[in-house]
């Protein structure tokens, strides 16, 4: 008996989790996958942001300690990630970091903090970072997405955004130039929860993991477990 619980930052991420991976990860041999809102996210009045890192840490342990047959991880954007005393370890470290060397770090900060607190569940804990937002990853099929979101004329336009980057994890994360920016300013009706869940259902796994590396390797390390 295999269990995992994702620790989201959304409710686009929740969607996806218990719409697109858990079936997934149900032919890998896991016996329940579900997702959990971290920070009480659904009570607050405003839903943006993301809790601070001791609170995620907390609710992770919480969660590991009390079912020993379970694992847990996280779906969390690189780009909103709080940093400073009370953000995310490695998140201020990684800024000046070359793409490659940005999630590898941030991940690896985020196990040994959470070891360092919790040597006897940290095995269990296999931390996810998106680069650099979660909506990254619509574009890796620029069509499909354009359809989705009941917008086929933009399908070049998206396409010609992907054809700027490596990967769709590439798509960089300024306030200008992140990947909701850019769909926000290509579509100003884009709403994440609505469009982002139907597109990201659309596309499909086999999609996400042909073009972006890092999703895949996590996929990859959460197939590897049962």
């Amino acid at each position: 008996m295999t269990r995992l619980l994702v620790h989201v930052e959304g409710q686009t991420e929740e969607t996806f989790v218990n719409e697109v991976l858990a079936p997934h990860l149900y032919q890998s041999g896991f016996t329940n996958v579900s997702a959990r809102l971290m920070g009480a996210a659904r009570a607050r009045k405003r839903r943006g942001g993301i809790c601070s890192w001791d609170t995620a840490r907390k609710e992770i342990y919480n969660h590991l300690a009390e079912d020993g047959g379970a694992y847990a991880t996280t779906i969390v954007d690189y780009y909103a990630l709080p940093s400073g005393e009370q953000g995310w370890p490695g998140r201020e470290t990684s800024a000046p970091m070359a793409f490659n060397q940005k999630a590898p770090h941030l991940c690896a900060s985020l196990r040994e903090s959470f070891a360092d607190s919790h040597p006897d569940v940290a095995a269990r804990f296999i931390p996810f970072v998106a680069m650099h937002e979660f909506e990254g990853l619509l574009f890796s099929d620029p069509t499909t997405l354009a359809y989705s979101i009941g917008e086929p004329a933009l399908a070049n336009h998206l396409t010609d955004i992907r054809g700027l980057f490596e990967t769709p994890e590439h798509i960089n994360d300024s306030p200008q130039t992140a990947p909701s920016k850019r769909l926000l300013s290509a579509m100003p009706g884009y709403q994440k929860v609505l469009h982002g869940n139907m597109a990201i259902i659309d596309i499909g796994l086999t999609a996400i993991r042909e073009v972006c590396p890092l999703f895949d390797g996590w996929l990859q390390s959460l197939e590897a477990i049962p």
